[in-house]
């Protein structure tokens, strides 16, 4: 069994994201269960998508300390998912900084030291700088994208399974543009 946390803010593709994902999944014959969380996602709030898949899976809910993956489209959202880690959990972190509210209004600052903190107490952490490959994808709005395509290198499963999915869930004008971003987030790793 597999347990993936992506998350991120609204408007950076986390639901997306996770659906390929669990496409790739099922075509390879897996039981797959799923659970979003996107409360304020519309005003930059927190997304969180739990993709669970193995032979057969009862709940979607991934429990502390037994994530497989996290992905986190944004530094600062990385932090909330630390409780998640074991020593084997894979963590892949977009270096983008997204000012949360408190920060835009100036109430708090955004940390300054959580690469560091990260790169000290977390076993398995790759922090991704995405901004080549978001230019090379030729869009911003494929981050989720690039992000999936850095987890696929960690996954068993075939290379032309994941365009079939991204092909299928994404509009059609913009697959080409997605199979980039895919294949620049795998060469990230």
């Amino acid at each position: 069994m597999k347990s993936v946390i992506f998350n991120g803010v609204g408007g950076q593709g986390v639901i997306l994201a996770s659906k390929v994902l669990m496409e790739v999944a099922m075509k390879n014959g897996y039981d797959v269960k799923e659970s979003e969380v996107h409360g304020m996602a519309q005003r930059g709030g927190s997304v969180e998508c739990n993709v669970r898949f193995g032979e057969k899976v009862y709940s979607p809910l991934i429990q502390k300390g037994k994530a497989d993956f996290i992905v986190s489209f944004e530094l600062l959202e990385s932090m909330r998912k630390t409780d998640y880690l074991n020593d084997d959990t894979v963590l892949l972190v977009n270096r983008e900084q997204i000012n949360p509210a408190p920060v835009e209004i100036g109430v708090m600052e955004y940390p300054s030291d959580i690469e560091e903190w990260l790169e000290k107490n977390v076993k398995n952490v790759k922090i991704l700088d995405t901004k080549d490959a978001l230019i090379g994808a030729g869009t911003k709005k494929a981050l989720n994208i690039v992000m999936l395509g850095s987890l696929s290198k960690y996954l068993e499963f075939e290379l032309s399974d994941w365009e079939d999915a991204i092909k299928g869930l994404v509009k059609e004008q913009f697959v080409e543009q997605n199979i980039k971003a895919f294949n620049l987030g795998r060469a990230l790793v």
